[in-house]
């Protein structure tokens, strides 16, 4: 007889996010959530002008920033990089990124580039669920909330739809959650 693992509330509770992120992305009110998303974060970062622009690949019905990226490179002269993970140990750091294709991917299978590490002044993370005082539920894996810690310096800012919010009970931060300077989301900016 097979028997299933116990998940915890937090695994519960991302599965959930997740499942119901997905189908939304795939519905009709997405692309006007983007727009109001990239409009958003345009006004975020022209109050930052980030020297060095951290991204993510967009994955699992997540925000594309890459409309973020090309305005941070035509209004600032930013520099584009892309996050590699390592699972040993667990580890990310960033690659520099031209804004074209990834060319390469990492060790958890995420589209990224090559070349030296670089920290980033600015770091747009994402978010499959959040708290409007900037408390983040990620994939799990600890890779966002490990480069944080490690480089204290560094702005992070979250991105998230609208539907990720959640209260402080029920993500019930934990010890080694970073709080985010911000959340943008299509209708505000949390934190």
């Amino acid at each position: 007889m097979t028997t299933t693992p116990p998940t915890s509330p937090r695994a519960e509770l991302r599965q959930r996010l997740l499942s119901a992120r997905q189908t939304w992305a795939q519905g009709p009110a997405a692309p006007a959530a983007q727009a109001a998303l990239d409009k958003r974060l345009a006004e975020v970062l022209a109050q930052l002008e980030p020297d060095c622009l951290g991204l993510y690949w967009p994955m699992k019905g997540e925000f594309n920033p890459r409309d973020a990226a090309r305005t941070a490179q035509s209004a600032w002269g930013s520099r584009l990089a892309l996050p590699y993970a390592e699972k040993t140990p667990v580890a990310m750091h960033f690659r520099p990124w031209s804004g074209e294709d990834p060319t390469v991917v990492d060790a958890c299978g995420i589209p990224s580039t090559e070349g030296k590490p670089v920290v980033p002044d600015v770091v747009l993370v994402p978010c499959v669920g959040f708290t409007g005082e900037g408390y983040r539920l990620g994939y799990g894996g600890g890779y966002f909330d490990r480069f944080l810690a490690d480089h204290p310096g560094v702005t992070a800012i979250g991105l998230a739809w609208d539907e990720g919010l959640l209260t402080r009970d029920a993500l019930a931060p934990q010890a080694h959650d970073i709080r985010l300077m911000a959340v943008v989301t299509p209708s505000q900016i949390w934190g």
